[in-house]
């Protein structure tokens, strides 16, 4: 019972239901490398391989930052924080999550196998960057970026120009979100020296940069379309996503943040769900 509750716990803490956010970008790196459905197996393995990457990137970061949590008024109730859970199981879960990684990665092709550990080291990290790099929000965004490449290579053992194309425009949306999440903490930041674009450069211009980086991500997105030859409906909700991320940024102002919250951040979980549906559509509209 003592494990079943820590893992619960666990899995509170690694937000697993946010796996939204990257999962359907992998999924359509895989319907676009196989032209649609690339398979039950390979979308069960997939699916194995993006939840435990993230979940070990999630409390692998938790742990990393657990000295930072405790000083954090805003991350105080953190369940490593509170003791609801020991560092000792996290470690455990941590080490867990890696090993299914690497094995459903090893399930997937030899490619996919030796590439995991790339995947690993990026996904672990990144927790450090905002330490000592600006670029730390980009670091972020890279890893969720690699979730497209990740389901291309899972269908076909090589790298394409569509998902590379991808990955740039995932690793740029991450990033902006990022960019706005981190502006809530510029005051903490700033005190305990830490890296972050909006404590060293401040809000206004962390704001210009998350707006530009969704405006180029928006493009990125459409180029994608166009290397992978998808047809208008793709190319018609893709533009629509690039606007309404656009006109997201109309509700954000540097003196006031409080539209920066988990129901802003659900909700453009939306938009990675949506553009997957359209590949799909596209796709099969397309034959």
């Amino acid at each position: 019972m003592s494990f079943a509750k820590d893992l619960a716990t666990v899995c509170r803490m690694v937000k697993i239901e946010h796996s939204v956010f990257a999962l359907p970008f992998a999924y359509m790196g895989a319907f676009l490398a196989a032209r649609g459905w690339p398979g039950l197996y390979n979308m069960v393995v997939l699916t194995v391989a993006m939840v435990a990457v993230r979940s070990f990137a999630m409390a692998f970061n938790r742990y990393a930052d657990l000295d930072i949590d405790r000083q954090n008024p805003r991350t105080q109730k953190r369940e490593l924080v509170t003791g609801e859970l020991s560092t000792r199981f996290t470690l455990v879960f941590i080490a867990g999550t890696a090993v299914v990684f690497v094995a459903a990665c090893a399930l997937m092709n030899t490619l996919c196998l030796m590439l995991s550990p790339v995947a690993l080291v990026m996904a672990a990290s990144y927790s450090f960057c905002k330490r000592f790099t600006y670029w730390c929000h980009f670091v972020l965004g890279s890893v969720l970026g690699l979730a497209p490449v990740a389901g291309w290579i899972c269908v076909t053992p090589s790298i394409s120009l569509p998902s590379v194309l991808l990955f740039c425009g995932v690793t740029l949306w991450v990033a902006g979100f990022d960019l706005l999440y981190a502006s809530q903490d510029a005051d903490f930041d700033r005190e305990h020296e830490l890296w972050s674009i909006p404590a060293r450069l401040g809000i206004p211009a962390a704001l210009g940069v998350s707006t530009l980086s969704h405006a180029v991500a928006a493009a990125f997105f459409l180029l994608a379309g166009w290397a992978a030859s998808l047809g208008g409906i793709y190319f018609t909700v893709a533009a629509l996503t690039g606007v309404v991320l656009m006109a997201e940024h109309l509700l954000v102002k540097a003196d006031d943040m409080s539209r920066v919250n988990v129901a802003f951040f659900t909700m453009n979980g939306v938009i990675s769900v949506v553009l997957f549906l359209a590949v799909v559509v596209d796709l099969a509209v397309l034959g």
